[in-house]
């Protein structure tokens, strides 16, 4: 008789153990969609905002087309990866801050336009989302990464594996200038 009860006890907290893992993974997953959600938000802001940011610089700088059209399919690019795996979407979004540069760029040449309230205004909405977007990004990569690893240690791996977890790719925009070495001359 006691044996059966030693056998009823292990496989009672094998259960629960099971149970615990499942419910942790189940948290730590909802905690990954929860911050993905958050870059979400922030890169739909930034989206919105780049119509008005194309307009005014339209209106001051109306021979720089060809940088404007760049920022319209950047835009209409990263618009499109919105359901994409985030790899992808990161390089869609990428692509956009690059062409945001160019923008910036065309300030500088134009003070009228850098001077204009609503140009200003615009810039600063702009800068404030790219700092709520990097934000929730190390949220998520860190939400993510957490994730991850409680999956891959074992027994959680044996859970995931059977719960159909998968891991979470990780959220990066690469612009390749921030990657620059920075140019020091004191000549």
């Amino acid at each position: 008789m006691t044996i059966a009860y030693v056998v009823i006890g292990i496989l009672v907290v094998l259960v629960l153990a099971y149970v615990l893992i499942n419910n942790s993974l189940i948290g730590a997953r909802n905690k990954c969609d929860e911050a993905w959600s958050g870059i979400d938000v922030q890169l739909k802001r930034r989206h919105d905002l780049v119509p008005n940011l194309v307009e005014t610089v339209k209106g001051y700088a109306a021979h720089e087309q060809q940088t404007l059209t760049r920022v319209t399919d950047a835009r209409t690019g990263a618009i499109a990866a919105e359901s994409a795996p985030p790899a992808q979407r990161a390089q869609a979004e990428s692509s956009l801050s690059a062409a945001l540069g160019g923008i910036r760029a065309v300030a500088e040449q134009y003070p009228q336009l850098r001077a204009a309230d609503n140009f200003v205004r615009l810039q600063a909405q702009l800068a404030e989302i790219e700092d709520e977007i990097q934000a929730s990004r190390r949220i998520y990569n860190s939400n993510a990464q957490i994730y991850n690893t409680r999956q891959q240690i074992f027994p959680n791996s044996i859970v995931a594996a059977r719960g159909g977890f998968h891991p979470r790719e990780f959220f990066e925009i690469e612009i390749a200038s921030e990657r620059e070495v920075p140019q020091v001359s004191f000549s």
